[in-house]
């Protein structure tokens, strides 16, 4: 019975050794994502900033141009808008075209 009972107690010392590392390489792999996410939370937080920067720039550089040219620049937009609407339409036709 002695070495029975040795046996079964280190199988169950084995069994929990096992356990303990498997836990401990969770903890690990949790903290590893944890840390990798809020790194990327931050990188694009710094990301947003720079382009919220760069937006304003263009906007204030925009703004400044319209003040300048008012006519050039309704032009502009004028064509534009032609553009859109022109591409617009020759991607419905063809799409329609598809279902007949």
């Amino acid at each position: 019975m002695a070495i029975t009972t040795s046996k079964t107690t280190r199988a169950q010392s084995t069994a929990q050794s096992l356990a303990d590392d498997a836990l401990d390489k969770v903890r690990d792999l949790r903290y590893g994502v944890q840390d990798l996410a809020n790194k990327s939370i931050s990188a694009m937080g710094e990301g947003a900033s720079v382009a919220q920067e760069r937006l304003g720039r263009y906007a204030s550089t925009t703004g400044r141009y319209v003040s300048e040219q008012p006519v050039k620049s309704a032009l502009i937009a004028a064509a534009i808008g032609a553009a859109v609407a022109a591409i617009v339409m020759v991607a419905r036709s063809r799409r329609d075209r598809y279902y007949y």
